[in-house]
């Protein structure tokens, strides 16, 4: 009788194993079910339709991209891209790179840096209405960053490994078009004072920014490691005297917060154990003594700051900074020759009031971990409403490691939720370019979070090319 009974009771448990064998056996790749998922979900959670399952086999002709520009990406569904500006009558430097709208409200312009030489434009301002593109200054060389400041200016700067940032007032006067800048000497011809060199910041490759509305400023070093030398390290800039935010805006760049202040790089860890492996956590700042128009990164060196591999572009997270804190977001673009994708890393520094001193307490958490797929991120695009992050792909063009695309990316990221860890909770790919030769550079939303423009850099028509991609859904 005993036996009799244990019998059907084993068969029971086999057949409950059994049961759920199967059911585990539809997800036996969890992550790949995760990632069909967000895809299916892409529309609340995106605002897209369908994603884009691939990055695009396409290279178009020369003739085919002056046709008509818009050929040059592939979207997601529900996306759409229209020219702002394009081909030889419009006249935007081949390499426009980052961008901003001017003048904030009610924007009648573009403002652009063209990432090329002395001689070639070097800032640039594109009419919205026609994409007619006329050259503001030529002279900076190989400039990567612009932003326009809360205290009604636009910064812009250089990314060569002795950069240095500029400040201008009133961009859009017809006086200041055809301005030329001796680099060595440091004098405009014409001669303007609407136009300065910011030396407060140090002499740096310049890309990323992100600044306070009290004129603290974060920035990066855009450089690698190299043998002998640490990587670009991450800075942040404190004026002698911080702007009160929601002053109106200044008439005089002698009145910039950045007329003087002090600098600190960021050092992982604790004083008494940093250094080799320390990438994230808590920090401190280190106060860079006598950065003012000195090179930072021998001095961010010497003060052991945190080395990362080539810190890019960043953007703040809006939202946070609306409830008076300091976040943002940025890339490190790593190198897929040697199957190091790169990363979108977060910094959080306390609340906009406390950030200007150096004695607040940095963390630096990961965000995105590059791959096969985001590879080698490079700008980087906060969404107003969303709050999701556009991540742009600079992967090497032409010949790749295996299982790596020619084809660069749009990669749109939700940021980290309310579960146990702090990475994004995911990313889609949005959008490919059809051209080998090009990558995306300089994307940007407006305030309303549906209109995004970007930058098709040194793409196969020969000429800038400025696009406007819209079709984003509900921003609930």
């Amino acid at each position: 009788m005993r036996l009799t009974r244990v019998v059907p009771l084993v068969l029971g448990l086999l057949g409950l194993v059994a049961l759920a064998g199967t059911a585990l056996g539809a997800f036996t790749d969890w992550g790949l079910e995760q990632q069909t998922q967000l895809g299916n979900k892409s529309q609340p959670l995106f605002g897209v339709g369908q994603p884009l399952t691939a990055s695009s086999a396409a290279s178009i002709t020369q003739a085919q991209a002056l046709e008509d520009p818009t050929r040059l990406v592939t979207l997601a569904k529900g996306l759409e891209a229209s020219v702002v500006a394009a081909g030889p009558d419009d006249g935007v430097g081949p390499n426009a790179d980052q961008m901003v709208l001017w003048p904030p409200s009610n924007p009648t312009h573009i403002i652009l840096v063209n990432e090329e030489g002395s001689s070639e434009p070097g800032l640039q301002k594109v009419d919205l209405a026609t994409g007619e593109a006329t050259t503001i200054l030529t002279g900076i060389d190989d400039n990567d960053p612009v932003r326009v400041t809360p205290w009604g200016t636009i910064v812009f700067g250089e990314e060569a490994s002795d950069g240095a940032m500029y400040e201008i007032i009133d961009p859009l006067d017809p006086t200041l078009e055809g301005t030329n800048l001796n680099r060595a000497t440091q004098v405009f011809t014409p001669s303007t004072t609407k136009i300065k060199r910011i030396d407060g910041l140090g002499f740096n490759a310049f890309e990323g920014l992100a600044i306070m509305p009290n004129g603290v400023t974060y920035y990066g070093n855009e450089l690698a490691a190299e043998a002998g030398a640490p990587a670009g390290a991450y800075y942040k800039f404190v004026p002698t005297t911080p702007r009160t935010p929601g002053s109106p805006a200044i008439t005089n760049l002698s009145q910039s917060p950045y007329a003087s202040g002090k600098v600190y790089a960021l050092r992982a860890g604790t004083n008494s154990n940093n250094g080799q492996g320390f990438q994230y956590g808590t920090g401190s700042w280190q106060e860079l003594v006598g950065a003012n128009g000195q090179l930072l990164k021998p001095l961010a060196a010497a003060a052991k700051a945190t080395g990362y591999y080539r810190p890019e572009d960043i953007s703040i997270d809006e939202a946070a900074l609306a409830a008076g804190n300091v976040r943002f977001c940025g890339n490190d673009t790593g190198r897929d020759s040697a199957r190091y994708w790169g990363e979108t890393i977060c910094f959080t520094d306390g609340t906009v009031a406390a950030s200007a001193s150096g004695s607040t307490t940095p963390q630096v958490q990961l965000l995105v971990q590059g791959s096969q797929a985001i590879n080698m991120p490079d700008n980087i695009a906060y969404q107003p409403g969303r709050g999701n992050w556009i991540v742009h792909e600079d992967g090497s063009t032409g010949a790749q490691p295996t299982g790596v695309g020619p084809n660069n990316d749009l990669w749109d990221c939700l940021d980290d939720g309310a579960d146990i860890d702090t990475l994004s909770d995911g990313c889609v790919r949005i959008a490919s370019i059809n051209d080998t030769t090009a990558e995306w550079t300089g994307g940007f939303f407006d305030a309303s979070g549906k209109n995004f423009y970007v930058s098709i850099q040194h793409n196969i028509s020969g000429y800038g090319t400025i696009l406007k991609i819209t079709g984003w859904g509900s921003q609930g």
